[in-house]
């Protein structure tokens, strides 16, 4: 999907191929939820069902990936917690190895997306 210009390749451009793994390892756990539609944007890439519950920020070595939660979570894999409104939270978990999306990053995952439906 290419809007206003972006592309969700040119977020992998100058990055470490581990950044695109990460990324595709994030894309495979979100499409077992159900349809999942990549939105680029100029910073990062939206992840979306009926609204973004999810956005990706490349980095040279890895990404950051921004959860929508209904609820904060206290957890050590969580780089920064943000209260959004009164009953929303984004979670911003850094990720360097593919193998970082596990059952954790899954079940956030799939809190976001029903938000997002």
């Amino acid at each position: 999907m290419n809007t206003n210009g972006h592309s969700v390749g040119r977020h992998f451009e100058n990055r470490d191929p581990a950044v695109k793994e990460i990324y595709k390892a994030i894309i495979r756990t979100a499409k077992k939820l159900g349809p999942v539609q990549e939105d680029p944007k100029k910073t990062s890439i939206h992840l979306v069902r009926e609204t973004a519950f999810a956005g990706v920020a490349t980095r040279k070595n890895g990404l950051t990936l921004t959860l929508k939660s209904d609820s904060d979570v206290v957890n050590k894999r969580i780089a920064r917690r943000e209260q959004a409104s009164a009953n929303r939270w984004h979670l911003e978990i850094k990720l360097d190895a593919p193998e970082q999306v596990d059952q954790e990053i899954a079940a956030w995952l799939k809190k976001a997306y029903q938000l997002a439906g």
